[in-house]
């Protein structure tokens, strides 16, 4: 008797198919640079590692480099609609009318560090809160440290800013640039170096860890350290993809997505931003500099009209400015309370 249920046991399993000899399903995700650079190996190569290398074989993502797929950045959004991609990590300043929410993480002034627009931005996408991300399945929403000013004139102030033409990531850091005086551009990340290489640009606004991603650090040897807006990006799904997935793969992508994917992107983030602060202020052909007490009160006046502005424009600015306020003051809170824990 024992002998027959085993049998019969053994039977009906060679009739179930197997998920261990069955293929994955393949996805593809676009990516505008290079796999050198700071954004990839932050935020996607460890979403797609994780993915790629569960035992069970769910899911193959085959990332294609340099722009195969799609180079310009504001093009990217409806590739991912359009199925020219499955995946594709995007830049929302790029795309103001698709994302016209992103202002309130755009706001100069208003966070310190990768850390605090990581996480903000992480959970308003989370709940819902940002106009334009219904279609899409939003696997990691990061903010990048605040974006200094690089040139290849010098800086020593703010005035020394008066008409420099200065790339920005968006039109919210551009009217923060136009208050100070310069010239603001908004210009793609990848589009950047060959605009200063051509004398159209005098310098470009970009973080620490990727003065060096598209080249921007070979044209420009001025670094003026005022903080003005993070840059968001975001690395999104179609939405339709995501949901016809077989639930065990769902399960998959979500475990990787949110907030793991952000705490990888920040650790990692801090890590080169460090690193790539120290080396520009060893080299003695680099001017570094801080804006002085004053400089700085001027720029924080000019930023708080931004803000004040954009959430008087209306009542929505207005209750989304709060809803980022009080996911901020969380974050503050958090890392608060993480320091003193780490205090022997």
């Amino acid at each position: 008797m024992r002998r027959t249920i085993v049998q019969f046991i053994l039977a009906a399993a060679l009739l179930l198919p197997s998920a261990a000899g069955a293929e994955p399903i393949k996805l593809k995700l676009s990516f505008f640079t290079s796999d050198r650079s700071v954004a990839y190996q932050t935020a996607i190569k460890p979403f797609v590692e994780a993915i790629n290398s569960d035992p069970r074989g769910l899911l193959e993502i085959k990332v294609y480099f340099s722009g195969a797929l799609g180079k310009v950045q504001r093009e990217l959004p409806q590739q991912v609609l359009d199925g020219t991609t499955d995946i594709a990590f995007i830049i929302p300043g790029q795309n103001p009318n698709q994302f016209p929410d992103n202002p309130a993480i755009e706001l100069p002034g208003l966070f310190r560090d990768v850390r605090e627009a990581t996480l903000t931005y992480t959970r308003l996408v989370a709940a819902g809160a940002l106009a334009g991300y219904e279609d899409f399945f939003v696997i990691g929403a990061y903010g990048t440290q605040p974006e200094i000013i690089n040139s290849r004139k010098p800086i020593n102030s703010l005035a020394d800013l008066k008409d420099q033409r200065i790339r920005a990531n968006n039109t919210t850091e551009a009217t923060a640039l136009a208050k100070l005086g310069a010239v603001p551009v908004v210009l793609a990340f990848n589009e950047t170096s060959p605009a200063l290489a051509g004398g159209a640009l005098d310098g470009a606004t970009v973080p620490p860890a990727q003065l060096f991603d598209v080249g921007i650090g070979r044209f420009t040897s001025n670094h003026y350290f005022l903080s003005t807006s993070v840059a968001p990006l975001a690395l999104m799904m179609n939405r339709k993809v995501f949901d016809a997935l077989p639930q065990d793969a769902k399960a998959l992508i979500l475990k990787y997505s949110g907030e793991w994917t952000a705490k990888q992107f920040i650790e990692a983030y801090e890590s080169v931003d460090k690193k790539v602060y120290d080396e520009i202020k060893a080299d003695s052909r680099r001017s570094v500099v801080m804006p002085s007490p004053a400089d700085a009160k001027t720029a924080q006046r000019a930023f708080k009209s931004i803000i004040d502005s954009w959430a008087a424009a209306s009542a929505h600015n207005g209750e989304l400015l709060k809803l980022t306020e009080a996911e901020l003051a969380k974050v503050r809170a958090d890392e608060a309370t993480r320091a003193r824990a780490a205090v022997p």
